[in-house]
Parts: C-alpha cells; sequence; structure tokens
C-alpha cells in the first residue's frame, strides 16, 4: 500500500484551535466483516486490532469526568469488539448520547442476530453507511452481495422502529462517492435516497450525510496507483470555503484509537499524527482526564482540504446542511 502522509504534511491550510469538547470518537478496533475501496481506516476481517478492557474503563472514566454530550463508536465494525455493548450500557447510564457507526451487513452477521434489538433497547443513534441506493454501485464499492444484505440490515432497523416518526430511533444514512469526486449537494441527494428507498423497498430513514473520501489510506492509495492523487488533492483546495472552518468537526471532537491514544480526528488517527500538546510523543486519554483542550492547536495537514471542500465534510454529513 503506497503510504500518502509524505504527500500531505507539508500543507498551507489555515491554522485552527479547538473550542469545548463535545464528542468523543472512539474506535473500538480495525476488524470489519468488509473490506471497503473507499475505507480510511483500511478495516477488513483480518485486522487483529481491538480496544481491551482497560482502555474501555479509561474511555468510561473520561466521559464520566468531561461530562460529554457524545459517544461516537466507531471501527472497522465497532460491534464487533467484545466490550462493545458494555461500552453502550455504561455511556447510556451516564444519559450519554450514544452514535453507531453501523455498517448494516452486520446486522445479518451469525451471533449478532440480537444486535438490532439491543441497539434499540438502549436507544442508540444509528449512523450507517450506504454509499448508493444502486445495488451495482455498493457492491462495486463494498463487496457482492453488500447491497442486498444492507437492505436486509435496514428492514430489520425498521421493524424495530429505527427512522420512523415519533420513535425516537434515529437512523441516518452515509453517502460516499464512488470514486474522485465531491459528494453532490446532500439536501437533493437525500431526497433522491427517500423516494428510492421507501418506493423500492418500503424503507424510511431519518438523514442522510454526504461525506468526502479523504485521499488516506486505502483510498489514497488507490488514487497514487491510478495517478489521481494529485489531480483530487487540486479538486479539494480549488472548492476550499473558509466559512466552513467554523463548522468543522476536529473543534469540538476527540478521536481515540483502539490503544486509547487521543487525535484531533479520525483521519489524523489514520496518519498516525497525534493532538499537539506539551506531553511528549502520543498522548493517551488516560493523561488528559483533568486537562481543558480549549483553545489549543490543532494540528493539520493538507487532507484538511477535504473537510472544508464544497459544502464541506464532517461525520455528520455537510457543514451546516
Amino acid at each position: 500500500m503506497h503510504a500518502t502522509y509524505p504527500l500531505l504534511k507539508s500543507t498551507d491550510f489555515p491554522a485552527l484551535n479547538r473550542n469545548r469538547l463535545e464528542t468523543l470518537q472512539v474506535n473500538l478496533g480495525y476488524r470489519c466483516n468488509q473490506a471497503c475501496l473507499h475505507c480510511h481506516v483500511n478495516a477488513s476481517p483480518k485486522r487483529k486490532e481491538l480496544m481491551e478492557a482497560d482502555t474501555i474503563e479509561v474511555v468510561v472514566n473520561f466521559l464520566r469526568a468531561a461530562e460529554l454530550n457524545t459517544l461516537d463508536l466507531t471501527g472497522g465494525a465497532p460491534e464487533l469488539n467484545p466490550h462493545f455493548r458494555s461500552l453502550v450500557a455504561q455511556a447510556r447510564a451516564m444519559e450519554i448520547q450514544v452514535i453507531d457507526r453501523c455498517n448494516l451487513t452486520i446486522l445479518e452477521e451469525p451471533g449478532h442476530e440480537d444486535l438490532a434489538e439491543f441497539l434499540a433497547e438502549a436507544q442508540v443513534e444509528i449512523t450507517a453507511s450506504l454509499p448508493c441506493y444502486s445495488r451495482e454501485n455498493v457492491d462495486a464499492q463494498r463487496g457482492d452481495g453488500v447491497f442486498a444484505k444492507s437492505i436486509a440490515g435496514l428492514r430489520q432497523l425498521n421493524r424495530h422502529g429505527y427512522g420512523k416518526p415519533d420513535s425516537g430511533l434515529i437512523l441516518n444514512l452515509v453517502y460516499n462517492p464512488q470514486g474522485a469526486t465531491l459528494p453532490p449537494p446532500q439536501q437533493s441527494l437525500e431526497r433522491d435516497y427517500y423516494d428510492h428507498l421507501e418506493q423500492e423497498f418500503n424503507i424510511v430513514f431519518n438523514r442522510l450525510y454526504t461525506i468526502t473520501n479523504m485521499p488516506i489510506k486505502r483510498f489514497g492509495s488507490t488514487l497514487i496507483s491510478k495517478g489521481q492523487f494529485h489531480d483530487y488533492m487540486d479538486t479539494l483546495r480549488n472548492a476550499h470555503q473558509p466559512d466552513n472552518l467554523a463548522h468543522v468537526m476536529c473543534r469540538s471532537t476527540l478521536s481515540v484509537d483502539w490503544q486509547g491514544y487521543v487525535y484531533d480526528c479520525d483521519f489524523n488517527q489514520m496518519l498516525n499524527m497525534p493532538i499537539k500538546n506539551d506531553l511528549q510523543g502520543k498522548t493517551h486519554l488516560s493523561d488528559l482526564i483533568e486537562m481543558n483542550l480549549e483553545g489549543q492547536p490543532i494540528h493539520v495537514a493538507n487532507h484538511c482540504y477535504g473537510c472544508t471542500a464544497g459544502q464541506g465534510s464532517s461525520c455528520a454529513g455537510a457543514l451546516g446542511a
């Protein structure tokens, strides 16, 4: 795999500083039941990295001390971590909103038959990847048969009340472009998703998030192999919108890797770009339990243009949408 960080570290991206911390995004491990082309984590069934119980305890202690609003669980497939349900239960007991970044197909995996029921009972918000409403495009990006399993997963979630009015169970979908292009306007694509999924499959959901593909890890390496990396970076830089700087997710989110080390965002985590502070080397979450990060500088590089291009991009979709 081609390394992308050497092509990104020299940057003129504007300096940023942190606001008040609101969300802890925790990567529970890189193991996944899929190996998607656009995956910036390079997750796959072959990955062994999983957060262990002692690090889960640090996460819980940090949540309690920091009085955060949201715990955002990601991976890989976060549900493959054996401590996933315990962490969810402890966070919900503290009345913290929990987001599960679900790939949908995990709901159809053996051993996870009761996962949808567990998530519904815990009132976990689900943000689910469905990069297109076309079978051909989804299977090309994520593997043969993934679209059918994703539709089955969505139907299962709908049966438990997800996405339905007045249920209180939030189901959001995520769109990623097929290649080296920016996402289309989020609001118009959301209407297309609503119409197609309801008419063809009787599926409902709450919101669609459009997320720009980052030129890192598996997707970045593919760009290099195809000779498209620099052209894609030009696309991102030329579409930079300064107004998006006020809303980028790194201002209010802290990313934690499977070992408990912290980064300004999930993308920096994948590039091994730890947060900037007075501590030497990487910073562990346990070192931050009594520390206020507000005003601290954010570690930026050229991939940050992916978050400010066009409508902007974050884990909650287009910025300001």
